[in-house]
Parts: structure tokens; C-alpha cells; sequence
């Protein structure tokens, strides 16, 4: 058997399966889950081709941080990220009524041409009350499978348009006044074996890469349970690029190795992102998941061979 198999267990979730390792790549669940995390799709678990889980599901201190994700943290003073909701100047409160939601509508394509399998999702965004205040059209891509190499990647785009008669500011526990904390958008929660991983940017290294800018970011983690690391490399695609008041870039990332393990590149770390009615944000990344602990040279050399 060759090519990319997709199994589709319909209201519930779709696996990616690469046949020549026998290895499920990720399921894809958007069967919604409690309303106090925010329901949302998400993929968990998602492996290496040696077949190690690289993400978390529900743990104990975030029960909302579920793999890899698409969140929204502040948005228009609503939480569809879930849990407690951080409010200048008192902390986290649990206030589930700014709690909403990303639901699932329909998909347009779920396919795979053996070297390749797509995932193409509508959804709506609403806050606690329901209505709909955004629609989004998301594609899920996986690509350049590689058993030799021990890798495979992914490319997300979501692309989200204002349905309200007044704009959406996405923000983030920073933007709200908390430093450092300016997580929002695409989210990865890492394994516990992931704390204190090593994490690279093209010119620096380790947790004082949060805030900061960059074209990529790798993390490099060892596993509990079976011998080696693995990598995943989080990069922007070059139209991600926004102008606000620090200047036109593709995003702040947002990343600790300490307490856990957690990578998003942020479109609202220092300053909220206003979308007018109509408009729309559009936002395309690449995640590599590769079994070993990739080096920057080699992390640079891999970006090099597969432009976007």
C-alpha cells in the first residue's frame, strides 16, 4: 500500500495514516467537548514516523491546551480559548460567560493524491451568546512525508472574515496587561517530557525567544518511554507579514519550555490586531515534525530545500 490514507469516522474526527511506517499522523477531532475549553477542533495525538506522540491532550493544569490548535485568547473582550480568562489587574477568573466557541459547519474537501492529503474546513466563530461573529475557511495540509529522513510537515492556513457590524480585536493575556504572555492563534501544547526542551531561533536560542521575532522557531524534546528526540519546527509564511505600531512583522512568538512545553506564533503579542466588518486575516504556517534533535544548521538547510 502507498500513499497517504485517510480514515474519516464522520461527527467525530479524520486520521492521516503514512502506510510504509504503518504510523497515524495526527487525527484531526472537531467533535465539539466542553463548553468551559472553548470548543474547537484540534490535532491530538500527533507522531513522528517512529511513531512518538509530540503532543498533549487536557493536562492537568490547562485542561483547554488539546495538540495543535487554533485559538483566540481575547477577542473582543470573549475567550474562545478556554478556561480562565485573565483580566488586568485581578488575574484569571473563571468567567464562563466570555467562554465561546469555533464550530464546525462542513467540509469542503478531505482528500489525499497519495503524496499529499488535504483537510478543507468551514466553521463559525461565536462568543458565549452564539452569535456569529466570524466565519473561517481552514485547510490542514500534509506533505513531504519522508521516512528517510524521519519527517513530515504540515501547512495550516485559516483564513477568518468579520461578520459583526463592528470590528474584532484579537488580543492576549499581554495585551490585557500581563507580561509575556501573548499567546493567541495557532497554539501547540507539547508532552511533559517536553519541559525544559531546547528551543532555536535562526540567531538565538532558548525562552528568551518570547516576544521576539523570527521567521522560525524549532523544538527539540526527549521522549519518556522510548529512547531519542524529536523536533518541531513552527515557521510563517512570508504574506503573514501585518503592519501595526512596532513596524511590519509576520508575528511575536510565544514559547516556554518551563513549566511545560508550548509554541504559538502570536498575531497579538505586544498589541491587538483590529479587524474591521467584512474584513478579512489570513494566516499560513508550516509545522515540521521529525524524529531526532535537529541542529539549527539543519533546521535552516531542511527550510532552505522546501520553500514555501
Amino acid at each position: 500500500m502507498t500513499g497517504l490514507q485517510i480514515v474519516h469516522v464522520h461527527g467525530d474526527r479524520i486520521t492521516v495514516t503514512e502506510p510504509t511506517t504503518g504510523v497515524e499522523l495526527f487525527s484531526y477531532v472537531y467533535r465539539p467537548e466542553s463548553a468551559w475549553e472553548a470548543p474547537k477542533p484540534y490535532l491530538h495525538p500527533i507522531r513522528t514516523l517512529a511513531g512518538a506522540v509530540v503532543t498533549d491532550y487536557r493536562p492537568n493544569d490547562h485542561r483547554w491546551h488539546k495538540g495543535l490548535q487554533m485559538t483566540a485568547s481575547h477577542l473582543s473582550g470573549q475567550n474562545l480559548w478556554g478556561g480562565n480568562t485573565y483580566v488586568h489587574g485581578e488575574g484569571y477568573l473563571a468567567l464562563p460567560e466570555r467562554v465561546g466557541s469555533m464550530a464546525h459547519v462542513g467540509f469542503d474537501e478531505v482528500t489525499s493524491d497519495g503524496s499529499r492529503a488535504v483537510i478543507a474546513e468551514r466553521l463559525t466563530w461565536h462568543p458565549y451568546t452564539g452569535e456569529l461573529w466570524a466565519d473561517e475557511e481552514r485547510r490542514i495540509e500534509v506533505h513531504d512525508v519522508d521516512p528517510a529522513a524521519g519527517s513530515w510537515a504540515l501547512t495550516w492556513t485559516s483564513v477568518i472574515t468579520n461578520r459583526r457590524d463592528e470590528p474584532l480585536l484579537f488580543g492576549s493575556p499581554t495585551t490585557a496587561g500581563r507580561e509575556m504572555a501573548g499567546y493567541t492563534g495557532l497554539f501547540w501544547r507539547g508532552p511533559r517530557a517536553f519541559r525544559d526542551g531546547r528551543v532555536l531561533g535562526p540567531d538565538s536560542e532558548g525562552p528568551e525567544l518570547m516576544g521576539e521575532q523570527a521567521p522560525w522557531l524549532a523544538y527539540s524534546g526527549e521522549h519518556d518511554g522510548l529512547d531519542g528526540h524529536a523536533t518541531l519546527v513552527f515557521a510563517h509564511a512570508p504574506e503573514n507579514d501585518h503592519t501595526g505600531a512596532r513596524g511590519t512583522h509576520p508575528a511575536h512568538w510565544f514559547v516556554r519550555n518551563e513549566p511545560f512545553a508550548a509554541v504559538a506564533p502570536s498575531w497579538a503579542f505586544h498589541e491587538e490586531l483590529e479587524l474591521a466588518p467584512g474584513d478579512t486575516l489570513a494566516r499560513r504556517y508550516r509545522v515540521v515534525v521529525a524524529d531526532g534533535a535537529w541542529e539549527r544548521e539543519e533546521t535552516a538547510k531542511y527550510l532552505e530545500a522546501h520553500p514555501w
